[in-house]
């Protein structure tokens, strides 16, 4: 007796085999551009938007804090400027909010108070200028907050003259 081999000759065409691959490589390919779209795209984020409240204090020292704030904003982030009116005759102070001298000290020229100690700008914290030994009591100095991610003016506010 023979052995009788039975052969399929009904298999996928290659032609066929070749649009299901094809095909199979354009859905995955689209489902990670989908998945990784968001990833791809930055969202801009807004500017900070803050009000602040300015008070000159018989002992020579001004106040300025923060009364509305519609995010929380970094230190690290934000760029103080004490701004004469003549710049010829005064000198500009400038510095970083999250300085050693000014972040949370007590007795310098401009310090930064913390209200919530969180390490972050939020409302409600403030800032003290001892105007006396600066020298900015006459009422033509300006400070300016800049929040330096974004290059945007948080704060520009000219220091009340002092009695």
């Amino acid at each position: 007796m023979r052995a009788t081999s039975y052969r399929d000759e009904e298999a996928v065409s290659p032609v066929i085999a070749t649009v299901l691959l094809l095909a199979i490589t354009v859905m995955l390919s689209s489902m990670v551009f989908v998945l990784m779209q968001g990833a791809l795209t930055t969202v801009e984020k807004n500017a900070p938007q803050a009000t602040v409240s300015v008070r000159a204090l018989d002992n020579g020292f001004h106040v300025i804090r923060i009364t509305s704030l519609d995010q929380s904003i970094d230190p690290a982030r934000l760029q103080f400027d004490l701004l004469p009116s003549n710049l010829t005759s005064d000198s500009p102070i400038r510095g970083q909010v999250n300085d050693a001298d000014v972040y949370g000290v007590v007795g310098s020229d401009i310090s930064f108070h913390d209200r919530d100690a969180g390490y972050s700008v939020t409302q409600g914290d403030y800032f003290v200028i001892d105007s006396q030994s600066i020298g900015s009591t006459d009422g033509s100095w300006t400070f300016r907050l800049i929040e330096e991610s974004v290059g945007s003016v948080l704060i520009d506010v000219r220091l009340p003259a002092m009695a």
